[in-house]
């Protein structure tokens, strides 16, 4: 199997700002859709979707692949597989140490997914221009 670059992100690693609107008030740019359809195929999978959970919540920003493991009925390479997944998506990065690999999600990537599927301010716009 060929390794895969991450994807780019569409904003800075430091950004406060989002690559885009709602996609229920503007069309996603196909550049867009390149960019971030990765990432949410990768979260398609309950796995997938509950170790990044893990990642992204973890204390101090990061998670030993130690404490990963044993919150499933999973082989340790099929979560090797699952984190590979998250970070080729761009979705986490790793970091080993010694013997353990140490994962912390990605929030710049996570914001611009979360403001994609934004619904707060599609619901302010319509309620502002009194749609429904």
């Amino acid at each position: 199997m060929s390794k895969q670059a991450a994807p780019s992100t569409l904003v800075d690693a430091t950004a406060d700002t989002v690559c885009c609107r709602p996609l229920a008030q503007h069309r996603v740019p196909a550049e867009t859709a390149a960019v971030l359809a990765p990432a949410f195929k990768a979260l398609g999978d309950p796995v997938r979707l509950q170790l990044m959970s893990m990642i992204a919540s973890a204390d101090n920003g990061e998670v030993c692949v130690c404490d990963l493991t044993p919150a499933f009925n999973l082989t340790g390479p099929t979560i090797s597989h699952h984190l590979k997944t998250l970070r080729e998506a761009g979705l986490v990065d790793a970091e080993r140490r010694g013997t353990w690999v140490y994962y912390r999600a990605r929030p710049a990537l996570l914001r611009q997914l979360a403001a994609l599927l934004g619904v707060e301010s599609v619901t302010a716009a319509q309620a502002a221009g009194g749609g429904s």
